[in-house]
Parts: C-alpha cells; structure tokens; sequence
C-alpha cells in the first residue's frame, strides 16, 4: 500500500415509513462497493483503482424472503430483495469495510496528451463507445455541447483542460440541496444553474460525450470532515457521485466537480454505469393501500484501522 492508503467503514441505512400496511416489497440495492483493480500511483493514472473490499453486508428488515447478489453489466454488485411480511417500515442497512489505496493523477501527467489524442485513440474502441453515447439521463443536448465548447478549445492538453471543465461546474452552478430530483434533465441544471452532485457529475460526463470522449458516471461515498473543533456528526454523510473520463490503456481518471476536485483515497466507489439510472442507491415496487410515506436516509464513512 502506498503511504496514503486508508481504510473506511461505510454504513448507508436507508428507513422507509408507510401510513397503512404494506403486504410485499421488492428491491434493488447498488450499495455495496466494488473491488477495483491495483493501487493508483505516480504515473500510473489508474482511477478508480485500488479498492479492496474487507467485508460487505446487507441487511433487511423485516427479514427478506429472498436475498441475492450479483454483478451486473458494468461489474457493480447488484442485490435484489423480496419481504413478503407485512410491515409499515422497512430499513435497508448496508455495512462494508474496505482498503483504498489510489493517488489521483497529477496535471502535468494528464498533460501529456491533448483531449483530441484521447478520443482519436479511443474512437475504435468497442467498449469505450458505449460510453460516448447518451444515455438515458445524459441527453446529446446543444446546450450542454456549447458549454463544453468554452473548454475544450483544438490542442489544448488533456489535463489543463480537465481542471478547468471541473472549475467551471464548481463556480458556475450552485450546490442546493432538494433544488432538482432524479429525473432532471442536463438542459434544466444549465438553465437554473443549480442542482446537486447527481446534477453535477451528469454535467461534467455529459461535456465529456459532447467532444466525443468516453465517460461514465461514478456512485460512491468520499470522507467529509466536521468543522475544526466539532464532532463529526452520526449519520451526516451521505451517498455521493461523480465523473471518469476513459484513457487509452484501460485506465480512467476520475474527477469530482462538485468538490473541484480530482478523486483520491478520500472516495469509495460503490458503482459505475452510463448515468444514475444503472447505479440508484435503492429502488423497488411495493403493494400498499398506504397514502402516505416518508424516507430517510442516513450514511457514515469512518476512518477505521
């Protein structure tokens, strides 16, 4: 391990509350992390990569008629649930420890290679195409083409380039909370220049595809700190996304634009696909006369070891 590995206990619990009874629920769960290749290193530029997964658990209650893994089409490891008991609540908790050992890239290795190498190298290349495509979320917008092409002027290096596209989000859209759903489309964030890191990471993967490159979207937790001198609060954590950008070799550079940021050991990757739609933390279908119902979701990273 490098000497900025670390391991992390991340617990996600997720509570669901209903006004009348509900006689079965079914559920699809993206909340344990995946094992990733070898470490991140200098040079390396190996993204999401170094993640080793200790234990992993999920945990239903009421207890879960059938419970069952397995990995889907991007490698995630998707968990399927039925509880036919009847109940009023139901709570997801998802429990896993895991080593991260990865180094973000720096600019000047990045820097290397302009953006246009990337995608002229990449444009045969079966697999990468998939994600070059729109996607369900991820529509090929002229909007979203034009705010990417402030950026991406002809010849400029990859990383340079990069930063800034992650700057740009970061400054010119603000982080609310509740200000859009999973539903909302890129062309509605750059109108009202607001949104969450779901919004964000679409954004920054949308202006990836816009020039032609490779990008997928990335679910996952990253270690927040509390303010100097307060006590990191139970439960204050929560569940969070970003983008990668597909290099030549396999490798793939992870970047965070709503921490202006490129991903280090700081961030545990849960899962991958070509938008939120591949990877939702939980979704599911019950039977219920219930009116009303109320979720609420609690999430810790903790550094432990």
């Amino acid at each position: 391990m490098s000497g900025d590995a670390r391991e992390y206990r991340v617990i996600h619990a997720t509570q669901y509350s209903y006004s009348d009874d509900v006689s079965v629920s079914y559920g699809r769960a993206h909340l344990l992390p995946r094992a990733l290749g070898s470490p991140g290193g200098a040079g390396s530029m190996a993204g999401s990569g170094g993640q080793v997964v200790l234990t992993s658990d999920l945990d239903v209650d009421p207890g879960a008629d059938e419970l069952r893994s397995h990995t889907d089409f991007f490698g995630n490891v998707s968990t399927y649930y039925v509880v036919r008991q009847t109940h009023r609540a139901l709570r997801v908790t998802a429990t896993s420890d895991v080593r991260i050992d990865r180094v973000a890239p720096t600019v000047d290795e990045l820097d290397t290679m302009t953006w246009e190498s990337v995608r002229d190298r990449l444009a045969d290349d079966v697999e990468a195409r998939s994600f070059v495509l729109p996607s369900p979320l991820i529509e090929a917008h002229p909007a979203v083409a034009a705010y990417a092409a402030d950026t991406f002027a002809p010849g400029r290096p990859l990383g340079t380039t990069l930063v800034e596209l992650i700057e740009r989000i970061h400054t010119d859209f603000d982080y609310v909370s509740g200000s859009t759903t999973v539903k909302t489309t890129l062309s509605e964030v750059l109108e009202k220049r607001r949104g969450v890191c779901q919004d964000f990471a679409h954004l920054a993967v949308g202006c990836l595809r816009a020039v032609g490159l490779p990008a997928r979207y990335v679910s996952g937790y990253l270690e927040t700190q509390p303010p100097p001198g307060q006590p990191k609060l139970q439960g204050a954590d929560a569940s969070h996304a970003w983008a990668a950008l597909r290099l030549p070799g396999l490798d793939w550079v992870d970047l965070d634009p709503t921490n202006n940021q490129l991903v280090d050991a700081r961030y545990v990757v849960a899962g991958w696909g070509r938008d939120y739609s591949d990877v939702p933390p939980l979704k599911g279908v019950i039977m219920t006369d219930a009116k009303k119902s109320t979720l609420t979701v609690s999430v810790d990273v903790t550094r432990i070891g």
